[in-house]
């Protein structure tokens, strides 16, 4: 609820998904009741969710009851993403609309050389920040790391994508990844979406461009003033 530039950081996440194409309903999600009298103050559907929720994931999934949502198709688009592009969103969205063979959808960004060097400077002071992706030709994800992947031996030939913690559902998909117990892989790196690898789910990658934005976050009280001076110098959008 903290302002950002004069707008909370809520309702400036709302209006992005608002603004995405293809989506037929917003819900704010949240376990506080707090929260939910200021999305309902400027204008938005929330509901409340149990406070035993473990992750995004499975307070997603007790949405789907508490809200009676019936749209086929749930994308999972966290408090904090403040300055993620909408058509970000609305390429994950028409990505559902192709008779998907997959369980999730999730974007990655490829790296320019520029944009990788600056993740591995990064790296050494902070090396779980950041998580890259491999996926086969057909874009369906053969694995996520924290680590750089894949190693570059020949150059040339595979580009290095950033992998952005956006998440797509089937209803089907979504009920069954609650279900599954933490795996091996997903407990080593700290990455949930491995628990659906490990378990077979497809997950398919769709390639996304920012466009010349700057992608970033609010994960502590000074991100506040780093995200304000991007909204300044980019400028707002939406």
């Amino acid at each position: 609820m903290i302002p950002i530039a004069g707008i909370s950081m809520l309702e400036r996440v709302w209006r992005i998904a608002k603004a995405t194409q293809g989506c037929t309903r917003v819900v704010i999600s949240t376990e506080d009741e707090r929260v939910a009298a200021h999305a309902r103050g400027f204008g938005a559907e929330a509901v409340l969710t149990s406070q035993e929720c473990q992750n995004g994931t499975e307070r997603t999934f007790e949405t789907l009851r508490a809200a009676n949502i019936e749209e086929r198709a749930i994308i999972n688009f966290q408090g904090d993403a403040v300055l993620t592009p909408p058509w970000i969103l609305s390429v994950m969205v028409a990505e559902f609309a192709q008779a998907p063979a997959f369980d999730i959808v999730t974007p990655a960004v490829r790296l320019t050389p520029a944009m990788l060097e600056q993740l591995r400077l990064h790296k050494r002071t902070s090396p779980s920040s950041g998580t890259t992706v491999t996926f086969d030709l057909n874009r369906n994800a053969l694995y996520f790391s924290k680590q750089l992947i894949p190693f570059v031996r020949n150059p040339g030939f595979a580009d290095i994508y950033r992998h952005i913690g956006i998440y797509g559902y089937t209803q089907d998909s979504l009920s069954r990844y609650v279900a599954l117990a933490p795996t091996p892989l997903e407990q080593t790196e700290g990455l949930e979406q491995l628990r659906a690898l490990e378990n077979g789910m497809r997950i398919r990658i769709v390639v996304v461009d920012y466009r010349g934005r700057t992608h970033a976050s609010v994960d502590a009280p000074e991100d506040i003033g780093v995200v304000e001076d991007l909204i300044a110098r980019e400028g707002e959008l939406c």
